[in-house]
């Protein structure tokens, strides 16, 4: 209707006979004779044929509406907004800076408008589970480590603080990458740094499952961390570009369903393949691949599914608009309403809009030509620039607009991050402690016994043998598990092909004895006498036996975890919208802090699992509302970088906890639970000063 006037033919030829240029900038040079022939009246009635093409006497529709071209009434009017152009270096930066916001202003009410119009259908939810496998490669990330850990110390025969370490690695090179590829995807764009990300991932992981030392295999893990941590705040900020105010809490709760499907996924994956000791190879005597490397193999397929289902999404649109790309994110915006009217059934339905409202571009950007310098030189002045801005968009996180939100978001992802991935794991932790003493409080003692001239070839578990002596014995190709001796006698015996865990000789006295193709080094030996004894061909590594060394339980309980927070996700996704984020976050954080003093009667493995199930469940609301409402209080153009910092002390709070809660085990319940309780309740208060953005649209 905008475009029903007298003027309008009148208009077409003023466009084609005064200076008509292409208004993205690319054309600029061209006069208006180039497109001149020798006949000026055929010319003219072209000119007025092309302007009119596409109306008809009853609706009339300017052809530009199709194709994205602005009217030519809009383009005389953008030409004498933009005439002044010119000046701008003369200009004050905060002026310039000043208009930009106006802009920014302008842009998201009219995005906001676009959106709406465009629809949330098959685009979306094709957006959605592409996203959702991005997503489901982090949640198993987290647990990858934790589920080959009782494997790999055997394979790679780890000590506890090489455990601790492999277990604390993954979290560092999360926060690390969530901050760096964060920040770079505010700068580069959505699409093409979440590829580079989820590539970190899938390479390092996929190259982590065949290294063979201990090193290697911890630097892996490190940068494949770092790929999967850039991921979570790229994946919200792409995602919520796609939605309208309407939708987006709830289908960014959705989304969040998939860490909860990945952890799922790594649980059942974990516990129908690591106990398969035959589902490996191995080249020589150096090189073993065992079935736990075969499970990290299989972790990494969401991450390559995701990364190849990316190729053929668009970038976001909103990010093209902030750095000036109208005509490329007016052609995405038309693909999303087109790909939603088709799946609608409404094919005819046309896209209305012609031009978008885009913000003043004030940054510098250097470029160096191929011919100045060498190709050293012009990636340095990249990647500096590059870094500059980034760090300049950390800084603006902490200016008087946003600092106060900035600190207060912190506080709440940090107390959230420690109480939730401290407990996470203590409660297996605790299980296995509990496990250990009800195994200790079964052990066997033996006194004072004589054996002699007899051939042990059998397994002796959990048990001690005091003051014993053993004289012309024989042990052949038989296990010990936890076994001790004590003050004992061993005189004139032999082993062979013995393998042994948790097994020591102290204070022992041994004659005459030999040692072939043992486990039994000298460590194993406390304080003992050995007298005419011989240790010939030991054995080398660390050897594996996965009926005694793999859990069940642990799998069960990372499992139910998982599927427990499944209630969770649906109440928080359908009330996002109706309660708001503050009051969804300041909530769920009080119950599960409530749920935390429960702990206290957990004295049994099944009181433990149903508590974690109670916690996990109570607290993944607050998880779903802290990332939805991260996305939402920052402008486009430092959403990411945001979302990273924070999440990158969220990694933080993960690595303290983890080393605070489990220093506690089998000492006291008191500290862990006092800590979770107080870091939730202290967070949940401070959530409710958040202000509230379900009624806001995206800056």
């Amino acid at each position: 209707d905008g475009y029903r006037n007298t003027n309008l033919y009148q208009g077409g030829r003023e466009a084609n006979q005064d200076d008509y240029r292409y208004q993205d900038g690319n054309y600029d040079g061209y006069a208006p004779n180039d497109y001149r022939g020798g006949d000026e009246h055929a010319h003219e009635e072209d000119a007025q044929s092309d302007v009119t093409e596409g109306h008809d006497e009853d609706d009339e529709v300017y052809e530009g509406e199709y194709q994205g071209i602005p009217h030519p009434d809009d383009i005389k009017e953008k030409q004498k907004k933009r005439a002044p152009a010119v000046d701008d270096e003369y200009r004050d930066r905060a002026d310039l800076m000043a208009e930009r916001m106006e802009d920014e202003e302008q842009l998201a009410h009219q995005y906001e408008n676009i959106i709406e119009e465009c629809g949330h259908g098959r685009f979306q939810w094709t957006l959605f589970f592409v996203l959702g496998l991005a997503l489901m490669a982090d949640g198993v990330e987290v647990f990858v480590v934790g589920f080959v850990l009782p494997s790999a110390e055997k394979d790679m025969c780890l000590s506890s603080s090489n455990k601790g370490m492999l277990g604390l690695i993954v979290y560092l090179g999360m926060m690390v990458g969530a901050v760096m590829l964060g920040g770079l995807a505010d700068k580069l764009g959505r699409k093409k740094c979440l590829i580079i990300s989820l590539s970190i991932n899938a390479a390092f992981a996929f190259l982590s499952s065949f290294v063979q030392g201990y090193g290697f295999f911890l630097f892996c893990r490190l940068i494949s961390g770092l790929g999967i941590g850039g991921s979570l705040p790229i994946v919200f900020a792409y995602f919520s570009e796609f939605l309208s105010r309407e939708k987006r809490g709830e289908h960014l709760s959705w989304l969040c369903m998939f860490w909860m499907i990945g952890g799922i996924f790594a649980s059942a994956m974990a516990w129908s393949i690591i106990p398969h000791y035959g589902w490996g190879f191995s080249m020589g005597t150096k090189y073993h691949f065992h079935s736990w490397r075969v499970f990290v193999l299989v972790c990494a397929l969401p991450c390559i599914a995701s990364l190849v289902a990316l190729k053929f999404m668009p970038e976001s649109p909103r990010f093209l608009l902030e750095i000036g790309k109208h005509d490329e994110a007016w052609m995405i915006l038309k693909q999303v309403h087109d790909t939603n009217m088709r799946a609608k059934g409404e094919p005819e339905r046309v896209f209305t809009v012609s031009y978008i409202k885009t913000p003043k571009q004030v940054d510098e950007f250097i470029e160096i030509q191929s011919s100045t310098g060498t190709w050293y030189q012009r990636w340095l002045v990249r990647i500096t620039t590059t870094l500059k801005q980034v760090w300049d968009n950390v800084l603006y996180c902490l200016t008087a607009q946003y600092r106060m939100n900035t600190l207060m978001l912190a506080v709440v992802w940090f107390t959230m991050a420690l109480s939730y991935y401290g407990l996470i794991v203590w409660f297996p932790d605790m299980i296995r402690y509990l496990q250990e003493e009800a195994y200790e409080s079964r052990v066997k003692i033996f006194d004072e016994e004589e054996v002699s001239h007899f051939t042990f070839n059998f397994t002796l578990e959990n048990q001690i043998h005091r003051n014993g002596e053993y004289r012309n014995d024989k042990f052949i190709g038989m296990k010990f598990k936890e076994v001790r001796f004590e003050d004992s006698l061993f005189e004139d015996c032999y082993f062979e092909d013995v393998t042994s865990t948790e097994t020591f000789f102290e204070n022992c006295t041994i004659i005459s004895t030999v040692f072939y193709n043992t486990d039994l080094y000298e460590h194993k030996f406390i304080n003992c006498r050995l007298i005419n004894s011989t240790f010939m061909k030991e054995k080398e590594g660390c050897h594996l036996d996965f009926e005694e060394d793999n859990d069940f339980l642990i799998y069960l309980v990372s499992f139910l975890g998982s599927l427990s927070v499944l209630p969770g996700n649906i109440i928080s996704a359908l009330l996002m919208d109706k309660i708001g984020r503050i009051k969804m976050i300041g909530g769920s954080m009080l119950i599960s802090a409530v749920c935390c003093f429960f702990l206290f009667f957990g004295n049994s493995e099944s009181a433990m699992i149903g508590w974690q199930c109670l916690f996990c469940g109570a607290s993944i609301a607050a998880w779903n509302a802290l990332d939805v409402i991260t996305v939402e209080l920052y402008p486009t153009d430092k959403r990411a970088t945001a979302f990273g910092i924070l999440n990158g002390l969220c990694k933080f709070g993960a690595i303290l906890g983890n080393s605070i809660f489990a220093s506690f085990v089998g000492i006291t319940k008191v500290v862990p639970i006092l800590l979770a309780s107080s870091a939730l309740v202290g967070g949940g208060l401070l959530a409710l000063r958040l202000p509230e953005t379900r009624e806001q649209v995206l800056m």
